[in-house]
């Protein structure tokens, strides 16, 4: 057990390092997905402990305004917790911030599938359901007026 916490610990900090080099240039839009349809942003979500801001550098897909995002640490990511417990959350795409709310598709939550989501997202999302068997987690992060 006691090898596990300590591999669990040094996964933690090396995700803790990478993004602390990483945030600054995705927050300036550095790799932001424009005229491609994947890139880096910034999701700033609260933490599902604390409740303090929290900040982590995802690749993202853009589609019909949706950005979808994932992991193959499923449930060992604190993003994906953080949204589960609270969906509203922002990121920064193209160095400006946007308001979402975030539906989480992972293997700890078989939800339904909102209704509001368009057809097309609706149906990545089912697809993606699919694949949290495996221990991978999504987001779709849905735009925020």
């Amino acid at each position: 057990m006691e090898q596990a916490d300590a591999v669990k610990r040094i996964e933690q900090q090396f995700f803790r390092v990478l993004n602390a080099v990483v945030e600054p240039a995705v927050r300036f839009g550095v790799g932001s997905p424009r005229c491609a349809p994947a890139g880096l942003v910034l999701l700033e979500s609260r933490g599902f402990r604390s409740g303090l801001p929290r900040r982590t550098p995802l690749l993202a897909m853009h589609v019909q305004g949706h950005l979808i995002v994932g992991t193959f640490r499923g449930g060992r990511s604190f993003w994906v917790k953080n949204l589960a417990k609270t969906p509203q959350a922002r990121y920064w795409l193209a160095g400006r911030p946007r308001g979402t709310r975030a539906f989480v598709i992972d293997a700890a939550r078989k939800r339904r599938i909102p209704a509001a989501l368009p057809p097309l997202i609706a149906r990545i999302a089912r697809l993606l359901q699919g694949f949290t068997r495996t221990g991978l987690a999504f987001a779709i992060l849905a735009p925020v007026e």
